[in-house]
């Protein structure tokens, strides 16, 4: 499943082409993906422009002009392709081969920006989704009313941190994909941003928390190290693992900068560390780490 960095990617590969524009049409071509789609979806989009587009956690939002906001979460194996009208060609190489296929292409926008051109869904295992949701419902929604802080922003910290884990015995891992105290975060960078900061994924949340409640040095080291893996992440377009990729079709090459994630048995990269990566399961998840420099 596409993770908090691969999400941020399709959102700022998809907001030139969708902020602004008018939304001429809408091709539904199935009654349903992992959910049905909302009564009315196709006329409730119909004409309206798309005044701005965001993401909360892994969910991308696109405000309507309406007053509504289309809810869109890729699932599993879900992307969006932009082709543009005007050159009658789609943006960007294919590194790689990608599903094309048109019976998974679920959803077509066709738009009127500075150009005509259409943004296509297209979902071969169908565990994606899209909803319709009043803005001033949103926070309230069930999808997001318990979501934690995003980890980009600047309300993740030390002393953040030091508040959501203080008394905690859960493993450090657990409680940074626990999606109602941080939003967002997935395996795959919960596991470079732990080893990043020298962190033991099975040590207790609680230990970055001194007994006055405040952040210690490794809270801080954490949240920074966060901030710092998800916006590397993003700068390299995302990890390209499964079927993720761009709106333009290329792929992000972060996964080639992974330290522990799927390196089982191979040296650390710690310099100075002659330790090995292991794999433990954690809540029935793989967790790469150094048992070594990781503590």
């Amino acid at each position: 499943m596409p993770e908090l960095p691969e999400v941020e990617t399709v959102k700022r590969g998809l907001a030139p082409t969708f902020e602004g524009a008018q939304i001429l049409s809408v091709d539904q071509n199935r009654p349903d993906l992992r959910f049905a789609f909302p009564d009315g979806f196709v006329s409730r989009l119909t004409g309206r422009t798309v005044s701005a587009l965001s993401r909360r956690s892994k969910y991308l939002l696109a405000d309507i002009d309406s007053g509504d906001v289309l809810v869109m979460h890729l699932g599993m194996s879900g992307s969006f392709r932009i082709e543009n009208e005007a050159l009658n060609e789609t943006p960007g190489s294919f590194e790689y081969a990608r599903n094309r296929n048109p019976k998974h292409d679920h959803v077509v926008f066709h738009l009127q920006g500075s150009h005509r051109a259409r943004i296509i869904y297209n979902d071969p295992r169908r565990f994606g989704f899209m909803d319709l949701i009043p803005r001033k419902q949103l926070a309230d929604h069930r999808l997001f009313r318990d979501l934690g802080l995003e980890p980009l922003g600047n309300d993740l910290s030390g002393e953040a941190l030091a508040r959501l884990f203080r008394d905690r015995k859960t493993p450090l891992k657990a409680a940074l994909l626990n999606q109602k105290l941080i939003a967002g975060l997935g395996n795959i960078y919960v596991c470079e941003a732990l080893w990043r900061s020298g962190l033991s994924p099975l040590r207790p949340a609680g230990s970055l928390v001194t007994k006055a409640g405040r952040a210690t040095k490794k809270a801080d080291l954490l949240a920074f190290n966060i901030r710092e893996t998800l916006n590397d992440a993003i700068k390299a377009g995302g990890s390209s693992l499964r079927d993720h990729a761009q709106t333009d079709g290329t792929l992000g090459y972060f996964q080639h900068s992974f330290a522990v994630y799927g390196r089982e048995g191979e040296p650390c990269r710690t310099d100075g560390c002659k330790g090995t990566v292991s794999r433990v399961v954690q809540s029935n998840r793989s967790t790469f780490h150094c048992p070594s420099c990781q503590t």
